[in-house]
């Protein structure tokens, strides 16, 4: 019974898909979802030029290392600085983020993505250069700032307002 009715949904909603997108309306899934995701994205800048420079400092270092001379040590070197640039380039190609939903929010910190939900936040302070979001337990503020990666923290502090006020969250401006 229940894959026929899954089945006879996805039948109907498909139907009234077609019509709505010969009428120049969105879908049913999309305009149900509309406005309840925020995602804004920032630009590592800080990370990825110290290790380039921290790279170029390695290959200056190899080029006028000329006391150990053996082959192994002038490739390992290549190896390094070449390691020190591909890691610098994947930190300015994969953007920040903040995700704002209707009920959490979620980033991506140390290599995987993290959920808060609007229960689990003390608090949001919002200024000028950054947004910060305080959770209950002992975890670490979330700080998303525009020196450091780029973020629009005045369209950013706009939507976590209307987030707190819909949550019921302290909010702190400074």
């Amino acid at each position: 019974m229940a894959r026929s009715w899954e089945r006879m949904v996805q039948r109907n909603s498909q139907q009234v898909n077609k019509k709505r997108k010969k009428e120049g309306k969105d879908s049913i899934y999309r305009s149900s979802q509309a406005g309840q995701t925020d995602v804004y994205r920032g630009r590592n800048i800080v990370f990825p030029v110290l290790l380039a420079g921290l790279g170029a400092l390695y290959w200056m270092i190899g080029q006028f290392d000329t006391s150990s001379g053996s082959q192994n040590s002038l490739v390992m070197n290549w190896v390094g600085v070449v390691l020190y640039f591909a890691l610098a380039a994947m930190m300015f190609f994969r953007r920040p983020y903040l995700k704002v939903e209707r009920a959490r929010v979620s980033t991506f910190k140390f290599n995987r993505q993290k959920f808060l939900d609007a229960a689990d936040i003390e608090k949001i302070i919002i200024s000028r250069k950054s947004v910060s979001i305080k959770p209950k337990a002992k975890r670490g503020h979330w700080i998303f700032s525009r020196l450091i990666n780029r973020y629009d923290t005045v369209a950013m502090g706009e939507r976590m307002d209307q987030f707190a006020k819909l949550n019921k969250i302290p909010l702190e401006n400074e």
